[in-house]
């Protein structure tokens, strides 16, 4: 079982219209301000967020409590000039989590009514979490055949083709940035990422590396993707014949 929390600004339309129409760099300040400040409090927990849109960020919360989240939302509070709710949901795989903790927002299903925290009463048998971590193979040398523009646009090309196969299997994928991806599992079978980056290479001729990373925590289970990550890239730069799949776990 796997622990998600969506983290949104209620009210977020209206409120934007209070500050005038000058306001685009306002609010893309804030929108990095509040990124920052939730990653750094829930990574202290040993958590990990993922930005869905600049509005709502997901976050893996695997053994953390109601009372842990007040915590953090107390803090948030304090910080930012804004309405935030929590939405905890747990299920068999991402999706499944992510649906339970929108459907509790949607039916008004309260955690902590003083605090904006919606969820039905937490479990406490989660499982272990996995996130598949991937790079492009060789990303410098298709930066050097495209503008930086170009590079972007295939980035989001690549990024869409990999949301839709891994949501067909219940997964979330997030783009992290460069030419990174998360995506958040229970479990998958190596080889249905196989199959997806034999689709995308000939698709697009693009290659992809492919870190797993399995952990009890969100923060764990990424640092050993990205452990399996790093050693595909030794392996390639060492000369040494190097597997496309590589995984981690605690």
């Amino acid at each position: 079982m796997i622990q998600l929390t969506i983290i949104k600004i209620t009210g977020y339309g209206p409120w934007t219209l209070t500050l005038g129409s000058d306001r685009e760099h306002r609010l893309q300040m804030l929108q990095a301000s509040l990124y920052k400040e939730i990653q750094n409090l829930f990574s202290e927990r040993n958590c990990l967020a993922f930005p869905n849109r600049f509005d709502e960020l997901f976050v893996i919360t695997n053994g953390l409590s109601v009372d842990d989240h007040i915590e953090i939302q107390k803090q948030l509070v304090k910080s930012f000039e804004l309405g935030l709710s929590m939405s905890i949901g747990q299920g068999n795989t991402p999706f499944e989590a992510s649906s339970n903790a929108d459907k509790a927002r949607r039916s008004n299903t309260m955690l902590s009514k003083d605090h904006n925290i919606f969820g039905l009463p937490l479990r406490k048998d989660e499982d272990l979490v996995q996130i598949i971590h991937m790079d492009v193979d060789g990303s410098t040398s298709v930066s050097a055949k495209k503008s930086p523009y170009e590079v972007s646009s295939l980035i989001i090309k690549l990024y869409s083709e990999m949301s839709e196969f891994f949501l067909q299997r219940n997964l979330l994928t997030f783009f992290m940035g460069g030419d990174n991806f998360m995506i958040i599992s229970s479990s998958v079978h190596k080889d249905e990422i196989t199959k997806f980056l034999e689709i995308v290479k000939q698709k697009y001729d693009i290659s992809f590396n492919c870190g797993i990373g399995t952990a009890k925590t969100g923060r764990d289970a990424a640092k050993f993707a990205t452990q399996s990550l790093d050693k595909i890239r030794e392996l390639r730069d060492s000369g040494k014949k190097a597997t496309r799949i590589l995984e981690t776990s605690c």
